[in-house]
């Protein structure tokens, strides 16, 4: 255990800092699964809608921080590749 009051303020902004990433983690999964299952049903409308609101979550986590530019441009080209391949058959 911590023995001085700064690893002890350490600690506890560690503990906070774990939450908040966990939470975006998971959110960004969601994000992505929720195109992905779009994709797979076969709805075009549904996966484009999707992918709309994953284009915008992903970018404004980029703005917050959460996400470096080139992950979310990654993220994006690869949900987009998806949409594409499912206008394309």
């Amino acid at each position: 255990m911590a023995n001085h009051k700064s690893a002890e303020k350490r600690i506890r902004q560690t503990k906070k800092r774990t939450e908040r990433n966990r939470f975006y983690k998971t959110r960004i999964k969601n994000i992505t699964k929720a195109v992905e299952s779009a994709v797979k049903s076969g709805n075009t409308e549904a996966a484009a809608e999707a992918f709309k609101k994953a284009n915008k979550s992903l970018h404004k986590y980029v703005s917050k921080g959460i996400l470096k530019k080139n992950t979310a441009a990654r993220k994006v080209s690869r949900l987009h590749g998806l949409v594409n391949s499912l206008n394309a058959a």
